[in-house]
């Protein structure tokens, strides 16, 4: 399926998604990452020095990578494995979502 804005996105179904397991995990993450990202905001406010600021931003991004991570390793772990045990085009669609998501990550 993909948006009117070109960005292709899984239709919803009725399974809860491959990191479900981890959504108690991923949500604690994000809420510390929140907590960070106001941070940042203060020191700037502060007009605090240039680098304690670029500090504070490269801990926010870092800590948004490893959520990216975790959520590709359980996208790996789950939905790509239980496409592979059930249909190989299905695998292969889920592979190229993968690597699709894999290079969004990795642009910088």
């Amino acid at each position: 399926m993909t948006t009117a804005s070109g960005h292709g996105l899984s239709p919803r179904v009725s399974e809860p998604p491959g990191y479900h397991s981890q959504k108690a995990d991923h949500l604690s993450r994000l809420h510390k990452i929140e907590g960070q990202v106001r941070g940042v905001a203060r020191v700037v406010d502060e007009d605090r020095y240039c680098i304690d600021v670029l500090t504070q931003i490269g801990a926010v991004t870092r800590a948004l990578q490893e959520v990216a991570l975790g959520l590709l390793d359980d996208h790996a772990r789950n939905c790509l494995l239980t496409a592979a045990s059930s249909d190989p085009e299905e695998a292969d669609a889920k592979l190229d979502e993968l690597a699709l998501a894999m290079r969004r990550l990795t642009r910088m």
